[in-house]
């Protein structure tokens, strides 16, 4: 059987990671078998790590969006074939837009016969909806979500476990869920499933000026580092003052925090801490009461609003004063290069989703 693409966008800091965990998990209870695409405009990706550590069968697209790299795409989801999935995950950047027009329609015009497509879910982070829907409607920031909702097929609510009242949204039917909880998941998986939504019901008239310029407002940041530490640390120990030093020192730069996260692979466990603002606690998964160890490898991706090379000093100044040798991998800080699809499509394709049984 053709396996299921479930595409999901949505802003960054939404989510969408920690959904895809949710869902696979209530797949395999299912026995359903399940694999996963993350996308990114840099290298050395924690989500994909993280999804990885979790046992989820995983491959990337790196350098660009779908829409800017649909062939590297397709060959991402031809290699995960060889798991045999039932249902692939595909997570689009967070800064990303237009995937109807650009990613969508071309799967169901010319890869109907290998793939199947399931409606295009958009996850919203309500307080990151309340803050950019109070925004100057022409800001860079509120000009990306916006576009995002009015692409969207089905549109959720995260964070139900955290947050009672939620913006007004027009468009896409709403839904309501906790990726962290689990609660509403399973009723998702089943409306996206289901075969009943049309994936890339919609096409915007998207101004690619306007998008090139509100992606080159963010700076990106992909690092990868060894540490050999003197003395030997607990990743809760070593990650979690870290992460708090380059909050306070992005905050005292000005750089506006969109997303940051930071993993730690040590011989003791593993650990992922993440924030998606500059006054927010982290979110923390894995180990936390894993062993001090010597060796650490870590993996940060910080995503801000303001200038990289700022950005980047401030990480490599703040990665030097920890306790040990460091010895640093990959080093990606940029902003994001105008976006120029491989395809654009002017109409939706017909063809509509099928269902599996789960």
């Amino acid at each position: 059987m053709r396996p299921i693409i479930v595409p999901l966008g949505g802003f960054l800091g939404s989510g969408k990671t920690t959904l895809i965990l949710a869902a696979s998990s209530v797949l395999k209870g299912r026995g359903v078998r399940v694999a996963a695409i993350l996308n990114d405009q840099g290298n050395n990706l924690v989500d994909t790590e993280f999804v990885s550590a979790n046992g989820i069968a995983a491959d990337q697209v790196t350098g660009g969006c779908f829409c800017c790299r649909f062939s590297e795409l397709i060959d991402a989801a031809e290699r995960l074939r060889a798991w045999s999935p039932d249902v692939i995950f595909a997570e689009a950047v967070g800064s990303c837009t237009d995937i109807s027009a650009t990613t969508l329609q071309p799967l169901k015009l010319y890869y109907s016969q290998q793939f199947r497509l399931a409606p295009y879910t958009v996850l919203m982070d309500p307080e990151r909806a309340h803050e950019l829907g109070r925004s100057d409607a022409g800001s860079d920031l509120s000009f990306l979500f916006q576009t995002q909702i009015d692409e969207a097929d089905l549109i959720c609510f995260n964070k139900v476990d955290r947050h009672s009242e939620f913006p007004n949204i027009a468009g896409a039917p709403l839904r309501y869920l906790s990726a962290l909880t689990g609660q509403g998941v399973a009723e998702w998986l089943d409306e996206v499933l289901a075969g009943e939504v049309l994936s890339g019901g919609r096409i915007l008239d998207i101004d690619y000026e306007r998008y090139a310029r509100a992606e080159a407002a963010l700076a990106w940041l992909n690092c990868s580092a060894s540490v050999k530490l003197d003395p030997p640390l607990s990743p809760a120990l070593l990650i979690g003052p870290l992460l708090d030093e380059l909050r306070h020192a992005l905050t005292a730069e000005g750089l506006r925090i969109v997303h940051m996260k930071l993993s730690d692979h040590s011989p003791s466990g593993y650990l992922k801490a993440s924030i998606v603002s500059n006054a927010e606690e982290p979110l923390v998964h894995g180990m936390l009461d894993a062993s001090p160890a010597e060796l650490h490898r870590l993996l940060l991706n910080v995503r801000a609003e303001g200038d990289p090379a700022t950005l980047q000093r401030i990480v490599e100044e703040k990665l030097a004063t920890l306790p040990g040798e460091i010895e640093f991998g990959n080093m990606q800080c940029f902003s994001p290069a105008p976006p120029k699809p491989e395809h654009r499509m002017a109409s939706v394709a017909n063809a509509a989703a099928e269902g599996i049984q789960t």
